[in-house]
């Protein structure tokens, strides 16, 4: 048999061994020594080392684990999507050679109400990744020793882990979310000061290990976007599961395990090496967290590919749904009522207050003010300036000062018919699809015969712009 993990000397000398003893591991040191014409007083002390043969699965056995494992986590779980179901069997797999990656993702079970089924997820997590540390409400000191530990990576699980984060910043939780943080990233350690004797002297602990929490509400953004984000509902009426009993389920789970542990023995030595196509939309942070279960779901082979890469977008643009800023939604809700070419602050701050389903008429019990608006925008490189509107000396916006952050924090509104379309009033060639939304993602609201430069942002714009900008 072929072992392309092994060069050709090595696989010779494996053969050799294995034809000599019947029995690989019951090869010795001290047998070891005497064939090679060593003495017994020369001999070190005799252990049992074990020659462990990693072989291929096949392809059909691979899948079939993954579909046994997901098979027996949606038995007891309600997932909120089926794409959850499919994420949180590939983090299970990923745990077991999670060495192998360059990133490890963290997982989060989060609801906004208890009884949502958190603590399940956690529990068979427990069942079934190789040394499990299951706690709650842990400290640092004791999360860097477990990750130190000689007998190996642990699989830390941390349930409960809003008891941690809500409440204010605290030096613990600071300290644990940066323990988190840099963790995720294989190599990473944390720097940390110990005393000695009579000394201070510095300490590099290791933080990489995969990581599960359960918890409330959400987490740091620092973490979540870190993470395979699941969001757990209470089970409805007409959603049944199976009762998990430790005892009962216990060996089917220690048998599920095992079968994931040969799987893993045997792409251990290439699928750190993978680089599997992604969707063009994961990229960035959002690619460091996908890569690894891409990359086992490409290994499983079958329908698992296709699901993995249907769950990575599906569980992305939940959590980009969700995870809006103040500042992103004040970005967005401008770009909805930047009607005109300029806007005095007052009446910016009046139509954001008047959109229905917005939170600008009460922001921390209070309505927005031009103010607070300019604070919000200022971290965006805006701000208010003087302006001549109606004969008078407000100050206000320029709908052009918005045009860079449009375009690097919403996404488009539409996309851009180019080319002149026989509209002899649209010389530079800018023809939007429809009046409502504009050019490029930037607002024509009301006005269709408005047509807006998407380089200069205005409405009577010749087309020189683009000779300017060359």
């Amino acid at each position: 048999m072929s072992r392309p993990y092994l060069n050709p000397s090595d696989e010779a000398e494996l053969r050799e061994v294995t034809a000599k003893y019947a029995d690989p591991a019951k090869v010795t040191d001290a047998s070891v020594t005497a064939s090679a014409g060593v003495t017994d007083s020369e001999a070190l002390t005799s252990t049992v080392t074990p020659v462990t043969e990693v072989t291929s699965l096949p392809r059909g056995e691979r899948e079939a684990t993954l579909d046994a494992l997901h098979t027996f986590l949606s038995r007891f779980i309600a997932y909120p999507t089926p794409e959850t179901a499919d994420a949180h069997a590939l983090w299970i797999v990923h745990a077991h050679v999670v060495e192998q990656f360059e990133n490890t993702p963290r997982i989060a079970f989060l609801s906004p109400e208890p009884g949502s089924g958190k603590s399940r997820c956690m529990e068979l997590t427990e069942a079934l990744v190789p040394r499990p540390v299951l706690s709650v409400n842990a400290t640092p000191a004791y999360i860097f020793r477990k990750i130190s530990d000689d007998a190996g990576l642990p699989t830390l699980l941390i349930d409960e882990c809003d008891a941690i984060f809500t409440g204010g910043k605290t030096d613990s939780s600071e300290e644990l979310r940066g323990l988190l943080n840099s963790g995720y990233r294989k190599g990473a350690t944390a720097g940390r000061v110990a005393i000695k004797g009579k000394e201070l002297v510095t300490e590099d602990w290791p933080s990489f290990s995969a990581v599960a929490l359960a918890g409330l509400n959400t987490l740091p953004d620092t973490i979540m976007t870190r993470a395979v984000v699941v969001p757990m509902k209470r089970r409805r009426r007409d959603q049944t599961v199976e009762p998990y009993r430790r005892r009962l389920i216990g060996p089917e789970a220690d048998e599920l395990r095992a079968r994931i542990g040969a799987w893993a023995d045997a792409m251990r030595p290439y699928i750190g090496g993978q680089w599997p196509d992604l969707p063009e939309s994961i990229q960035d942070r959002d690619a460091d967290v996908w890569e690894p279960l891409i990359a086992i779901a490409d290994d499983a082979g079958g329908k698992w590919p296709a699901r993995a890469r249907s769950a990575a977008l599906s569980i992305l643009k939940a959590s980009q749904d969700k995870g809006v800023s103040l500042g992103i939604r004040l970005l967005s809700d401008i770009r909805d009522v930047f009607t005109e070419e300029r806007l005095s602050s007052v009446e910016l701050v009046a139509r954001l207050v008047a959109l229905e389903d917005a939170p600008w008429p009460s922001i921390h019990g209070e309505e927005l003010t031009p103010r607070f608006a300019a604070r919000l925008l200022s971290k965006y490189e805006i701000g208010p300036t003087t302006l001549k509107i109606g004969g008078r000396s407000v100050k206000g916006f320029k709908r052009s000062m918005f045009g860079d952050a449009w375009s690097r924090y919403l996404p488009p509104l539409a996309s851009v018919e180019r080319g002149n379309s026989g509209n002899p009033d649209n010389p530079a060639g800018h023809r939007p699809e429809s009046g409502y939304p504009g050019t490029d993602g930037y607002p024509n609201i009301g006005n269709p015969d408005s047509l807006i430069c998407p380089n200069c942002l205005e409405t009577d714009c010749d087309g020189t712009c683009q000779e300017d900008q060359r």
